[in-house]
């Protein structure tokens, strides 16, 4: 039998919401899923993408994942790994750079064998690019076979790309996929295949309310039985995926609390505050979102209370259509909301403003924040809306709008283009 760790998404380096307390939150994340596979005595973690959060890791960071990875290389478990989109640069990747220093394996086409199973690694690959593919993995002699690859892939939601098509033209028959890219765990059975995303090990958007944690993944003989509870079922001697337990296991992470507010008519900020007082905000990440037909709340304002009861962040989403009349003041305290006063003033159409809005909340992971705009506007002119595109009056008699500030929270969250990835490589840093 073989057992591994399957992770992914770790976005180490993450300094989210501006906070060097939540980029080290991250690594510690990391840290636990290796401290448990030192403790399972697993044969093996398998890491599906996006190590890093973006192409150029700070020198901490580097560090930070030299200091996990030591001792998973001094108990002799092999890390094995591919590149995700966020980390990908457009030569040397920085799995090269920890493979030299003996601490991971970047999987190909070739295969790393691990007891009886073969792992295959396949990179993620731009949607402009994929047609180029060939799927052409090298056979090897063993019992099982798996691949693991970093994308959004269909039949999962949000999915770009055909996995059915993908282990359909493979040259290997796969019995298991170990993917990443999406941010939560799911997993399902394509015609014989376990195909599982293991989700990320910490938040990267206020929308993953989900525990976060990591799959145990068991190859094991049809003969063999596994005590622990799996979400796949024992097939035939020589069935594709026969034999494939996969399970979820949690991991402490950063406490979020998430206050949703349908504000009455009459209720203000004093109400969110109140709210607030209910809950145990002591080196917690607060997200509050508010909606109905209440008064004005000043996100400043919540923000400071949040702070004041002890919270580490406080960011608020307010998702009604306010109308803005009187003039505030602004100070350097609270730039979020002087952003969203500008954005007000601009005469945003209908449809940039939905844009703005889902680039801005950070509903939305990172990794997929291009991909809801494109299918938002695809949308509205599917659906024949096309005044939902035109400029609103921004009530400056004619004056012409500047360009709205992308003030996204996330920093360096945005993907550099796939096809034209920045090109920092490993020996920038050497």
């Amino acid at each position: 039998m073989t057992k591994v760790i399957h992770t992914g998404d770790t976005h180490l380096g993450y300094r989210q919401y501006h906070s060097p307390v939540r980029r080290q939150d991250f690594l510690d994340a990391f840290r636990q899923v290796v401290e448990d596979a030192i403790a399972d005595d697993v044969d093996a973690v398998v890491h599906a993408g996006d190590l890093y959060h973006d192409r150029t890791p700070g020198l901490e960071d580097l560090m930070g994942t030299i200091d996990v990875l030591r001792p998973l290389a001094e108990a002799d478990i092999p890390f094995l790994a591919v590149v995700g989109n966020h980390e990908g640069t457009r030569h040397a990747q920085w799995l090269d750079l920890f493979e030299t220093l003996g601490l991971a394996e970047r999987l190909d086409s070739e295969g790393r064998r691990v007891g009886d199973t073969v792992f295959y690694g396949m990179d993620h690959v731009p949607k402009s690019k994929r047609d180029d593919l060939d799927y052409e993995f090298a056979p090897r002699d063993a019992a099982h076979a798996a691949l693991v690859s970093h994308g959004l892939f269909a039949p999962f939601p949000h999915g770009d790309w055909d996995l059915e098509e993908v282990l359909a033209e493979s040259t290997v028959e796969f019995d298991a996929a170990l993917l990443g890219d999406d941010h939560t765990a799911d997993t399902v059975r394509l015609d014989g295949t376990w195909a599982t995303y293991c989700g990320s090990t910490e938040r990267a958007s206020a929308s993953e309310r989900d525990p976060r944690g990591y799959n145990v993944v068991e190859f094991a003989d049809d003969t063999e039985h596994s005590e622990a509870a799996s979400t796949a079922e024992k097939g035939d001697t020589g069935e594709t995926g026969a034999g494939v337990h996969v399970r979820r296991r949690g991991i402490d992470t950063r406490e979020f609390v998430f206050v949703d507010l349908e504000l009455a008519e009459g209720e203000d900020g004093e109400r969110v505050r109140q709210r607030l007082r209910e809950e145990s905000l002591e080196d917690a990440v607060v997200i509050v979102t508010i909606e109905g037909d209440g008064g004005e709340v000043t996100p400043a304002d919540v923000e400071r209370f949040g702070d004041e009861q002890g919270a580490l962040v406080t960011r608020v989403n307010d998702r009604r259509e306010v109308s803005v009349e009187a003039d505030y003041e602004v100070s350097f305290a609270d730039p979020d909301e002087a952003v969203r006063e500008r954005v007000r003033d601009l005469g945003l159409s209908e449809a940039a403003r939905g844009i703005d809005d889902t680039v801005r909340q950070g509903d939305v992971a990172d990794s997929n924040v291009r991909d809801a705009v494109a299918e938002r506007v695809r949308n509205l002119v599917d659906a024949g809306d096309l005044a939902a595109f035109e400029a609103a009056d921004d009530g400056r008699d004619g004056e012409s709008g500047t360009e709205p500030t992308d003030d996204r929270e996330a920093e360096g969250a945005a993907d550099a283009p796939e096809d034209e990835p920045t090109t920092t490589t490993v020996e920038d840093y050497l």
